[in-house]
């Protein structure tokens, strides 16, 4: 086994299009509270759903780079977006192990389905680019798969509109059709997603188990981390550091709620120095 010992001190590496990465983050905090975290939000170009292939590429690279410059041993990928478009094209170019959102929520749908019904929610770029039926697909093909783009489940995560009224009644709206597909598992395929578990839950019922990703990430980074022999050797708490592109002041307000915390300094970066 290669000799990792030089760079189990250093940190996992986070980036996304802006905060929904933030769910990623808190789970990997609880996961592994022994590591040190860098996460970098692109604030400043969010988002990347509607950008080009090569212009997600061309970030995800700066995104990378900038990583790569603190010093990381490992990087998670927590823009659905960036997965699908760039994730493969990274990992061809630089020497550090990566990992997506999308693989490790499709492996946990498959994991929990009974029926092999499994449905998918996420953004406009993300159900477009079929990333999680192409995922599914290459690890099952006996699977029924249902896709559903909610892109304002967004600005309500970020507005702290998690159960209210509103919010009920757009979630019964976007979920009226998957729901009558008889899934019986329903994947979270975008990172805001999570902050509207509840009225997801309530209107899928007990009948549908919903996948977070950001919590299947999670639980695969700590697996890469112990197969290659890079979890930290500390005892104590970890060192976690936040970097965006453009705003910091109003991240630290959004990502709050993300988070479950507050959040100390947020360092400013001009991403496209790198």
């Amino acid at each position: 086994m290669r000799d990792n010992s030089g760079h189990r001190n250093k940190a996992i590496g986070i980036f996304d299009s802006g905060i929904g990465g933030l769910t990623v983050a808190r789970e990997i905090f609880r996961l592994l509270p022994n590591e040190n975290v860098v996460y970098f939000g692109d604030t400043g170009r969010y988002p990347y759903g509607p950008r080009s292939p090569e212009i997600v590429r061309k970030f995800a690279r700066q995104d990378v780079n900038f990583l790569i410059e603190q010093g990381v041993k490992f990087i998670v990928v927590a823009c659905n977006t960036a997965s699908s478009l760039a994730l493969e094209y990274i990992k061809r170019i630089y020497n550090v192990p990566m990992l997506g959102v999308i693989e490790p929520g499709a492996r946990g749908a498959i994991e929990k389905t009974a029926s092999n019904r499994i449905g998918v929610i996420g953004t406009h770029g993300t159900i477009s680019s079929k990333a999680y039926d192409k995922c599914l697909r290459a690890l099952d093909g006996s699977l029924k798969i249902y896709s559903r783009a909610c892109p304002l489940f967004v600005a309500l995560a970020e507005e702290g509109y998690i159960d209210r009224p509103a919010t009920r009644l757009i979630a019964e709206d976007y979920l009226r059709d998957i729901k009558r597909k008889s899934i019986d598992t329903l994947i979270l395929g975008c990172t805001h997603y999570p902050l509207l578990k509840k009225p997801i839950a309530d209107i899928m019922g007990r009948g549908v188990r919903l996948i977070d990703s950001a919590e299947e990430t999670a639980r695969a980074t700590r697996q890469a981390l112990l197969e290659s022999a890079l979890t930290s050797p500390s005892a104590g708490p970890g060192k976690r550091q936040f970097f965006v592109s453009d705003s910091p002041d109003k991240f630290k307000k959004v990502g709050q709620l993300f988070l479950g915390k507050k959040i100390g300094k947020v360092g400013l970066v001009d991403i496209n120095s790198y």
